[in-house]
């Protein structure tokens, strides 16, 4: 793809919490590196998955992106603008074309608000309709997202897991953005109404053009619905490329290990795998190891891999890979 086609462009992003001691006089004795210089690129129209453990800094580093957090250091250049070097007002205003589903349904509505007033606080906020076209936004967003405009005035208990993610979804396109990260907004859904939620993001990409950052911990669902996948680990993007060329033929040790703990429906093929099982604890972010940040849990780790981090590298035809070893 090239590059007029890039909306997002990230840029060495930091996003590192101060860790203070003290009661009366309290100073700052570390930092946990939640985000730690992390690069790539989102094309428009397109679905990136960022995939990782528990820990690993993807919603930090999709907030981060959004500048719900601060960005301890780097850039983060959306369509052409740097959102780290405008003024508030700016951002402010380049923030309606950028959105966010968050994970929990349960915890990211407003249990005092109307479905009306949650759907249509975008529309208050940035000043794009009221009154009456508010209403008639706020019901079409609904019927967007194949929920009963009847139910404008209800509550969120009022509600199922389902379509309270779908109440979400509603809010996040109200404000007609272009770019919107997904993080893990299946996650917290049973099984059977997951796929419904992503067919009705696959529906709403293909017929308003958004693009997504796909934050998610399913593997096979991922494969599904995104373009190209970013793997993380520890605060660090450790591989990306298309889906079928990072499942298909992984490169980075730790991309190998995740995959390798998938399972397979065939009891024939799963019996023949070999899975790569990792050995001790992921570090803590506070205190990262020196040299790779997979070095600690590496099967094939060397001396270099203890010493210098890696370089953010192109190992061919596009493939993205950090590690000594490829």
């Amino acid at each position: 793809m090239s590059e007029n086609n890039v909306l997002v462009q990230v840029r060495d992003l930091k996003k590192h919490f101060p860790i203070s001691s003290g009661i009366i006089i309290q100073r700052q004795v570390g930092a946990v590196q939640a985000v730690d210089g992390v690069s790539f690129d989102i094309y428009r129209g397109e679905t990136l998955g960022l995939v990782g453990e528990s820990g690993c800094g993807k919603t930090t580093a999709g907030r981060t992106l959004l500048h719900l957090y601060r960005p301890t250091a780097g850039h983060v250049v959306f369509d052409g603008t740097d959102l780290t070097a405008v003024r508030a007002g700016e951002l402010r205003r380049i923030r309606r074309r950028m959105q966010m589903i968050f994970q929990d349904p349960f915890a990211s509505l407003n249990p005092r608000m109307t479905i009306s007033r949650i759907i249509g606080e975008p529309l208050r906020t940035h000043k794009l309709a009221s009154g009456k076209a508010r209403v008639e936004r706020v019901q079409e967003m609904m019927r967007i997202v194949r929920l009963n405009p009847r139910f404008i005035n209800r509550y969120p208990h009022e509600f199922s897991g389902g379509q309270r993610q779908r109440i979400g979804i509603a809010r996040a396109l109200a404000s007609n953005p272009e770019f919107i990260v997904c993080d893990e907004p299946i996650s917290a859904l049973d099984v059977s109404i997951q796929a419904q939620v992503v067919n009705l993001l696959e529906d709403l990409q293909a017929d308003l053009g958004l693009t997504y950052l796909f934050i998610a911990h399913d593997l096979s669902m991922v494969r599904h619905i995104c373009t190209r996948v970013a793997v993380m680990y520890l605060g660090k993007v450790v591989e990306l490329d298309t889906k079928d060329e990072v499942y298909d033929h992984p490169l980075h040790p730790y991309t190998q290990a995740l995959l390798s703990a998938v399972p397979v429906p065939d009891p024939d093929v799963e019996r023949q795998r070999q899975r790569v099982v990792l050995e001790g604890d992921v570090p803590s972010p506070s205190d990262p190891p020196e040299g790779c940040n997979f070095s600690t849990r590496c099967p094939i780790a060397e001396g270099i891999c203890f010493e210098r981090e890696p370089e953010w590298r192109d190992a061919g035809a596009g493939h993205l890979v950090a590690c000594h070893k490829v």
